[in-house]
């Protein structure tokens, strides 16, 4: 599929920004060749800012982790955690700084989440949670990805505090595990 017609403006962003970063300069002064941002992640990203989850559930491997600090979700148990999620906060906004890279399958995206909780958020292994009107604002947070073979195998959102997912369940005063 060419790129452009799946992500129409996404593809000049993407050449700009790896243009713009294409070499890096370690300690020893050497120069490194910067790994272009794969399509894949900007599918992905482009599938979380519409709560599309058959696009974001296309750019996952079946056998993808998405490691926690405290635990690792499945593929299906991170779809079904963003399905709860987009019922409870129809709003949920994402907003991002343009990807990393940070080696030859690794990458980094800075993220800025927010969303009003106006439904109920129905988790597995939570209580219901009714809707509560509270807006809820997520700190800026990175999440790392690794792409092997045109998909995400992996998914980790730095362990900050007050960070995705856990810090909307703090937010919203729930305990977790």
């Amino acid at each position: 599929m060419d790129r452009a017609a799946a992500f129409p403006g996404q593809w000049i962003v993407q050449e700009i920004y790896c243009l713009s970063r294409a070499r890096d300069v370690d300690r020893n002064q050497k120069a490194i060749e910067m790994t272009p941002i794969p399509p894949v992640l900007w599918q992905y990203i482009q599938g979380l800012r519409a709560h599309d989850l058959a696009m974001i559930a296309a750019t996952i491997a079946n056998e993808a982790e998405i490691v926690l600090p405290t635990r690792k979700l499945t593929k299906s148990g991170f779809l079904a955690f963003l399905s709860a999620l987009y019922a409870a906060f129809p709003d949920w906004n994402y907003r991002h700084d343009a990807p990393e890279s940070r080696g030859p399958d690794q990458f980094a995206v800075k993220w800025y989440q927010s969303g009003t909780h106006t439904a109920a958020l129905d988790l597995p292994e939570l209580a219901r949670v009714a809707a509560t009107g509270k807006l809820i604002r997520i700190p800026e947070q990175f999440f790392f990805y690794r792409v092997v073979a045109d998909q995400l195998i992996e998914i980790r959102p730095d362990a900050i505090p007050g960070g995705a997912p856990w810090g909307i369940l703090e937010q919203l005063g729930v305990a977790h595990q």
